[in-house]
């Protein structure tokens, strides 16, 4: 497809989506509990762990606190469903009217997820940037505001080229659940999004260091926050979003051989 065809299609794709998903924008309200009730269960948490300690790898509870906000805020703006939305369409067999489209599947998703999060941004992002912001006094001004949007736009990428890497199992396995929760729990894990990663053993570092899953949560949060350090690397700003950049299209990559690998086994059983 030509680019201007791309880009077109995309915003028409996204924009269908954004006024689909306006008819169930209170369902898509109620998840603004959710980040809150989250951040005060972790605010209670640490405020016992760090009782009579100023200091805990690195953290303070200060800065411990302002690392789930951030992490938090991110989350709501990257969040995807590819991985879900994927599984349901082969399971159910409805993926055949992707297989006669022109436009690649993978690209609708992609344009569904921007629609969604457009949507999102207003009714999810913004209001909770300001309660984390005013409510907790959370800091969610970034040290260095162009690398933390070149960072949290990457991480939108990156999120999505994995939950969507998630979907493509459904070819294999069909009803893939149990294995998609499963991943999608060590991916958050791995991601940085229940603790830090630095909280690890040595060797877990080492190896959370050279997975993608750290370009997620843990990376665009260290960013915005200003300072990167990771299995006893530390990294300028611009150096670890060179390497988020690398990894994203690496994975991106690795996207399309498993999207091409599935599109074979789909055609092979005769559809």
């Amino acid at each position: 497809m030509e680019l201007s065809r791309i880009v077109g299609s995309v915003h028409a794709i996204g924009f269908a989506t954004y006024k689909e998903w306006l008819a169930y924008r209170s369902h898509m309200a109620v998840s603004l509990l959710v980040g809150p009730v989250y951040f005060l269960t972790q605010y209670f948490i640490w405020q016992s762990v760090y009782e009579g300690t100023g200091q805990i790898n690195g953290f303070t509870l200060e800065q411990m606190l302002a690392y789930f906000g951030v992490a938090t805020v991110i989350n709501y703006f990257i969040y995807d469903s590819a991985d879900w939305n994927l599984q349901m369409l082969v399971r159910s067999g409805k993926y055949v009217t992707f297989a006669l489209r022109p436009m690649p599947h993978y690209l609708y998703a992609f344009s569904q997820k921007v629609g969604h999060r457009t949507l999102g941004l207003i009714i999810e992002f913004i209001p909770i940037f300001l309660i984390f912001m005013f409510a907790f006094g959370i800091k969610l001004v970034p040290a260095q505001p162009m690398w933390a949007v070149i960072s949290i736009l990457l991480s939108f990428l990156m999120n999505f080229i994995v939950n969507y890497c998630v979907g493509l199992t459904a070819f294999w396995l069909v009803r893939a659940d149990g294995v998609r929760r499963v991943f999608l729990l060590l991916k958050d894990i791995s991601a940085g999004v229940f603790i830090p990663l630095t909280f690890f053993p040595e060797w877990t570092q080492k190896l959370l260091f050279f997975l993608p899953f750290q370009f997620i949560t843990y990376v665009p949060t260290r960013v915005f926050i200003g300072e990167y350090e990771l299995a006893g690397y530390s990294m300028s700003i611009p150096t670890i979003v060179a390497y988020q950049a690398g990894a994203t299209l690496l994975m991106a990559i690795l996207m399309l051989l498993l999207y091409r690998l599935a599109m074979k086994r789909f055609t092979g059983v005769g559809v």
